[in-house]
């Protein structure tokens, strides 16, 4: 039985509390070294784009391609995470920048800004692991919950969730489209997936130019060395940006909710599920800076508006908080929550019930609605 079910309403109030204190301390501590933080590192990017692509423009020499695919991957991946994800989250809104607003960014990825903050900063930070309401869960391609009616397509789900991490800038930039309505479940017409598709073509075009035309084009003779580079970084990208995200949502342990948890929903309520559906990873300095410090998503899920640098600091609190409360505080290194994460992919290939997201599903629904246990066994 999951831990959310044993709490009382008056402890709910007491994290709620004592959570909102930590993000009002930060908040209120915003100031010059953030903005400093985050200008060196959009400089630090910079100058790794720089000196990757003209790295690439003198590709025939297999030292300087190799290098050269490291310093754009780096770059790609410090854009997406550490700059893109965390600036289109609002963490730098204050500053009164314009190019580092979340109104403005635009990223190094197929997806737009505006889906992005729809998808993302919207449907699943407001309905973190909720089933049916997180589309973050599966992205409509894999089962990730064993609450999730078994399909025989399900069979492919490890190979699945390999394509999906290969292309996944764009299948990022086709989520917000949710293509299994039209091609699954036949809920959406052409037109309409046509009308959606516009925006998201755009950018798509955009970024395919940029890489596989434009850069390319310029290196003359050399163009299938920069090409080939280019399809290397982004790939590098794809596969680091897709773990690090699995990592902080699909562990086993991670918890998955129904979606009669929404009704009168507190702020501590709240909390609690971001806890309970989000994992973090070890490591050191540099891995928390490729990673977005998405190695510490619980913290993120709990402040996403906080500079995501800060989290570390914040850390130690919140897992005293899990401690105090009795809460798990999910943490491992980064091999063991990826091992963690496949298996449950495997796992839920394959009909019946999994080993993970029913784990607290029963104890809550009855705790916080509720409901008979006849009707538990059923949603269960």
């Amino acid at each position: 039985m999951s831990i959310y079910s044993t709490l009382t309403p008056e402890q709910f109030d007491a994290i709620g509390q004592e959570l909102d204190a930590i993000r009002n301390r930060e908040i209120a501590d915003l100031g010059e070294k953030d903005e400093k933080y985050i200008r060196n590192l959009i400089k630090r990017q910079r100058q790794l784009e720089v000196a990757g692509r003209g790295l690439l423009m003198v590709g025939f020499l297999p030292p300087a391609w190799l290098a050269g695919v490291a310093c754009l991957s780096a770059a790609k991946i410090l854009d997406n995470m550490e700059i893109g994800h965390n600036v289109m989250h609002g963490q730098y809104d204050w500053m009164g920048d314009k190019n580092i607003s979340s109104r403005n960014f635009d990223w190094d990825n197929t997806c737009t800004n505006t889906a992005w903050k729809q998808t993302h900063n919207y449907e699943h930070h407001t309905y973190t692991n909720v089933l049916d309401k997180d589309h973050d869960i599966g992205y409509g391609i894999l089962r990730m919950s064993d609450e999730q009616e078994w399909e025989p397509r399900f069979l492919l789900n490890p190979i699945l969730a390999v394509i999906l991490s290969t292309f996944f800038q764009h299948f990022v930039a086709v989520q917000s489209l949710k293509l299994e309505d039209y091609l699954i479940y036949k809920t959406k017409t052409k037109e309409e997936l046509k009308a959606e598709f516009k925006p998201t073509w755009k950018k798509m075009r955009k970024q395919l130019v940029k890489d596989y035309l434009m850069f390319p084009a310029l290196a003359g003779p050399f163009a299938p060395f920069v090409f080939a580079g280019n399809v290397a970084a982004n790939l590098a990208r794809n596969l680091w940006s897709s773990q690090v995200i699995f990592n902080g949502h699909f562990p086993e342990e991670v918890e998955q909710f129904p979606e009669s948890v929404l009704q009168d929903e507190s702020r501590g309520h709240w909390y609690v599920r971001q806890m309970l559906g989000s994992a973090n990873f070890e490591g050191g300095r540099l891995m928390h800076i490729m990673s977005g410090n998405l190695s510490f998503q619980i913290e993120h899920h709990l402040f996403p508006d906080i500079p995501a640098h800060r989290y570390a600091k914040i850390s130690p609190e919140v897992k005293a908080i899990c401690e105090k409360y009795g809460l798990p505080y999910n943490t491992g290194s980064f091999m063991r929550q990826s091992l963690s994460v496949w298996k449950r992919i495997v796992k839920l290939s394959l009909p019946g019930k999994g080993k993970g997201s029913d784990k607290g599903l029963r104890g809550k629904v009855v705790s916080l609605m509720g409901e008979s246990q006849s009707a538990v066994r059923k949603a269960a």
